[in-house]
């Protein structure tokens, strides 16, 4: 077999078992869609992600300044504050609370 013709298998190959790894999520999802786990699922994970995300960040950014905890305290209420009195939009309160949180470490 000629190097040409054993790149462009390898390839062919590769190209056909990513499209059928990407492809089977929909195949399996498909007969699911009626089911209420996986409504349930859709409704939750969006929402359980970004709180795992928040804590994770939070308590990265407490580890690294503990004399400063009331800066990460501030921009964590700015957000909340803005989320829930500005319609729950959340880049308008990830915005507030992140220029908050730079202000704060920047100017003091």
């Amino acid at each position: 077999m000629s190097e040409t013709s054993y790149l462009l298998l390898a390839v062919l190959i590769g190209g056909a078992i990513t499209l059928g790894l990407r492809a089977l999520p929909f195949a399996i999802l498909k007969p699911l869609r009626r089911s209420r786990f996986v409504k349930s699922l859709g409704a939750w994970m969006p929402a359980g992600i970004l709180l795992i995300l928040a804590v994770v960040v939070v308590r990265d950014e407490i580890v690294a300044r503990p004399g400063q905890l009331w800066i990460v305290a501030s921009a964590v209420v700015v957000t909340v504050c803005t989320h829930l009195f500005a319609g729950r939009r959340a880049l308008l309160s990830i915005a507030a609370g992140t220029t908050v949180y730079v202000a704060l470490l920047n100017l003091l």
